[in-house]
């Protein structure tokens, strides 16, 4: 167990100290050790000695994915290359990759604060920790691994993929604990059934999940099909990959930031303006104890909100909502903003539906033209022409009635969307401009 009582449960007066005196070391040292940070700061006229306050924060200039493509690929690190033991990156597919680079201390940082999440959801040292995320460049696979080894607990790097033989490594080995995406938690869990195993057959009490955002329909699915817990996890390779925030036991509203670590902020996306607390907007995170590549108020594009109140577990960090999307993913149908979670959240309570789908935009003339492809259960889809014609109209009037839009829906028979081993492609654009 690693709870570390004494800051996790500290006054907001005290943990706001800290917060200062760490967030005014970062700025020196951005501006002395990262030259486009002090660029970036020269530009809007502020210097270190400026930030006397965390509302002070408020001055200092955001980053973006575009600074660190642009410093591609260790433009934006603060200690020289020989320090730096561990690089990850992302797949570049909207760009060049983003880099990010680890020092030995930004690895047992990582280590420290992935295994305080995992205590949050009540991994301990007895657990068999049967680890699905993708091992490579991206950070989810090591990022756990370390915090599960850090822990005590025993971990089984199996990385994505090969779902049969992940059931039968879950039973064999008595698996209790699981990391992977929500969407390859079911996949696994089709795998089970496909294999003939039953979930009493598996000793799995929780499921740890993130890297994709997912809806409480789709959590309960994730619960009822695998017969565990799952809770939510939430990091970003940037700020230092899985371990950011972490649902405990006590609360399914919310994630506990690591905010002694990681300082959070909500903007207005429009106006880049801060929010203030229970105000939903775009997340910002700026890093306070990494070495090799800090980051001020970068702009996660993650949909989200803080609040403060009170949690049963007794901890006093602030919490943040489930990601409800992103602003870069928000697709604008006839001027209605739509994230693939809502859509998914009118789907996973409807009966027969199963929680696999897609959802394709193309344009016809200047108009845009959603559809939304969705799995059915065997019986509905082997059932008469008028069940599944009610069924297409139900799906369609309910995401009319929650959405404003009207959309098209092709019902599927099962297995037929292609599977993720990681992150679900939910959405296909197919509109050109």
């Amino acid at each position: 167990m690693m709870w570390v009582e004494e800051i996790e449960t500290l006054p907001r007066s005290g943990l706001e100290s800290i917060q200062l005196k760490r967030l005014q070391a970062l700025v020196h040292r951005m501006y002395d050790k990262v030259a486009p940070y002090r660029v970036k700061m020269d530009a809007v006229g502020v210097k270190p000695g400026d930030i006397r306050s965390l509302a002070d924060l408020r001055k200092l200039p955001f980053t973006t994915k575009d600074d660190l493509r642009d410093n591609y690929p260790f433009g934006l690190f603060a200690t020289p290359m020989d320090d730096v033991i561990r690089v990850h990156a992302s797949s570049g597919t909207t760009g060049k990759s983003t880099v990010v680079g680890y020092t030995q201390a930004d690895i047992d940082l990582w280590a420290s604060v992935m295994a305080r999440c995992l205590t949050m959801a009540g991994v301990t040292k007895g657990d068999m920790v049967h680890n699905a995320y993708g091992y490579g460049l991206f950070t989810g696979g090591l990022g756990a691994h370390y915090g599960i080894e850090a822990l005590g607990a025993t971990v089984i790097p199996m990385s994505g993929g090969n779902s049969k033989r992940q059931v039968t490594i879950m039973r064999d080995f008595g698996s209790t604990v699981l990391l992977s995406t929500p969407s390859y938690a079911l996949n696994l869990a089709d795998a089970m059934v496909d294999a003939g195993v039953r979930t009493e057959e598996l000793k799995l009490r929780v499921g740890i999940h993130g890297a994709e955002p997912w809806s409480m329909n789709m959590r309960e699915e994730v619960e009822r099909k695998l017969g565990i817990r799952a809770v939510d996890i939430y990091g970003l390779s940037e700020i230092i990959g899985p371990g950011v925030a972490m649902e405990c036991l006590h609360s399914e509203r919310g994630m506990h930031i690591l905010e002694d670590n990681f300082l959070p902020e909500i903007i207005d996306p429009d106006t880049l303006e801060p929010l203030p607390y229970g105000e939903t907007g775009e997340l910002v995170f700026t890093t306070l104890t990494k070495e090799a590549f800090p980051l001020i108020r970068y702009r996660t594009k993650d949909i989200s909100r803080l609040f403060l109140e009170p949690c049963g577990c007794g901890r006093t960090l602030i919490r943040m909502e489930k990601v409800m999307g992103r602003t870069d993913d928000m697709l604008i149908i006839r001027g209605v903003n739509v994230f693939p979670s809502q859509v998914e959240h009118v789907l996973m309570g409807i009966d027969g539906v199963e929680p696999h789908y897609q959802i394709e935009v193309t344009r016809d003339g200047s108009l845009d033209v959603m559809s939304v492809l969705v799995e059915v259960s065997e019986n509905i889809f082997s059932d008469e022409i008028k069940v599944l014609e009610n069924l297409t109209k139900k799906i369609q009037a309910e995401i009319k009635d929650m959405l404003g839009v009207t959309c098209k829906v092709k019902l599927v028979e099962p297995r037929s969307i292609q599977r993720s081993e990681g992150k679900a492609q939910r959405v296909i654009d197919r509109r050109t401009i």
